[in-house]
């Protein structure tokens, strides 16, 4: 069988483009399609494709390739459509933490909750929607999926208002088969990942859900054995280290997971952004807090890692690194992952961002949630996860409805649901100061906003 057609839009964003043109090239099902990549800056387009070129050469693959500025001059018979794209994100992202701070509110990534969650969605959502409208009228049997953040708001964008296509959202942080591999490791099942072999795979149970950023893990066995002591004590150790080497190294993304498992009865899987979705470390108390407060986004930092990476393009590009190398310095990406058992029916699951469906029994079936799901050509079907914990509930539904009101707000440039999502975030904490950073935010980023914003 030939393999997919598959157009990444947003090529440019290196942290998924070389992935995909790695598993194209490895993957059996996938090396006989099709990669399509598409970038509006037509330098860094044509970078990527030299890469592609360079390595399809080098290993004389039957992978085909096409390119393109304009997305829809290689829409047509796409079979799935990955969207990975953000104009000058990191610079962005480091506006909406400037400002956001300014008036109290800190941010540590800045592009899921918060201030910058609601802005990078007024920014992205607007040409998401205008991709699925392509996607429509040019390859209507494609699957849309969105690995643009916020996943969730735009997810919910795509099922909201462009429900015409088929469409879901990933985020590398549950990928799959790693995300089992891992909590082997971490729990002492095995000392190194290599040593995970299918039998383990399958005893192990863990029940994970939330909103993306905002998950949880509710319970976890071994071929019968409950982990969540375990669990419990690597996090026990790993805060212990955290403490020893100081908030500038150690972040306290474990001080503060144990934390929130001891308030609402539930261990938090992905501290790195959970601890932006809630309003304790945000440097407000007035008794003395024994965890620091967050540390805020440092957009120069990420900024010379993008730049680091387009240097090695270049090297490859220039012949300074052996293609060879590519193969092994790269791997799997989550969406191509995806793509692959989907087309090849290799009946795999994945942790997928879509709706409920019933998964949590206490949360409404549409509740756009991370979920493990079986995954076929057809779709995704949500495996059981249980009743989330009273309070961790109110919390997720808190999450969601600002993220609907996001949405919402960000595809009719409505201002009066844009500050009610702003003062409905479980960050921000003044209505004064929240209509400040929607006034300064817009002023600062009109020329990457619709203009319906300033009508």
């Amino acid at each position: 069988m030939e393999g997919p057609k598959v157009v990444v839009i947003g090529a440019g964003s290196l942290f998924f483009g070389r992935q995909a043109l790695w598993q194209m090239l490895h993957s059996e099902v996938l090396q006989t399609g099709t990669l399509a990549y598409v970038d509006i800056d037509a330098g860094r387009q044509e970078k990527m494709m030299g890469l592609a070129r360079l390595m399809i050469d080098h290993l004389d693959s039957p992978l085909k390739l096409e390119g393109s500025t304009d997305r829809r001059e290689v829409l047509a018979g796409a079979d799935f459509v990955v969207l990975t794209f953000a104009r000058d994100g990191v610079k962005y992202r480091g506006i909406d933490c400037e400002i956001s701070e300014k008036y109290g509110v800190r941010m540590c990534s800045g592009d899921t909750i918060g201030p910058g969650g609601i802005f990078r969605s007024l920014r992205e959502l607007p040409v998401i929607i205008e991709v699925a409208n392509d996607v429509e009228e040019l390859c209507p049997d494609a699957w849309v999926i969105n690995y643009i953040n916020p996943t969730a708001v735009n997810g919910i964008g795509l099922m909201r208002f462009a429900p015409q296509v088929k469409s879901f959202a990933l985020c590398d942080g549950h990928h799959m088969p790693g995300q089992k591999r891992k909590w082997l490791r971490r729990t002492g099942i095995v000392e190194s990942a290599d040593e995970v072999t299918p039998e383990m795979m399958d005893k192990l149970d863990m029940r994970i859900g939330g909103v993306n950023h905002f998950t949880w893990i509710l319970s976890a066995t071994y071929d019968g054995e409950d982990l969540m002591p375990r669990i419990r004590a690597y996090m026990e150790r790993m805060a212990a280290d955290e403490a020893d080497e100081g908030h500038s190294k150690g972040r306290f993304n474990n001080s503060y997971g144990l934390e929130l498992w001891d308030l609402f009865g539930a261990c938090p899987d992905c501290m790195g952004h959970t601890k932006e979705y809630v309003p304790y470390w945000q440097g407000h108390s007035v008794a003395e807090d024994r965890l620091p407060p967050l540390s805020v986004f440092d957009a120069d930092l990420r900024q010379e890692r993008h730049d680091a990476m387009w240097t090695e393009i270049d090297d490859y590009l220039a012949g300074n690194i052996d293609p060879g190398q590519f193969m092994d310095d790269f791997g799997p990406d989550h969406a191509t992952d995806v793509i692959e058992s989907m087309w090849g029916g290799l009946g795999k699951p994945f942790y997928i961002n879509g709706p409920n469906r019933g998964a949590v029994p206490n949360m409404d079936d549409d509740a756009f949630f991370e979920l493990l799901c079986e995954v076929d050509i057809d779709g995704f079907s949500p495996m059981p996860v249980g009743e989330l914990p009273p309070g961790l509930r109110a919390l997720q539904q808190q999450v969601l409805e600002t993220h609907e009101l996001t949405a919402e707000a960000a595809v009719t440039c409505d201002r009066a649901l844009l500050r009610r999502a702003m003062m409905l975030d479980p960050i921000v904490n003044s209505a004064a100061d929240g209509d400040r950073i929607i006034e300064e935010l817009l002023d600062a980023e009109r020329e990457a906003l619709p203009d319906g914003w300033f009508e």
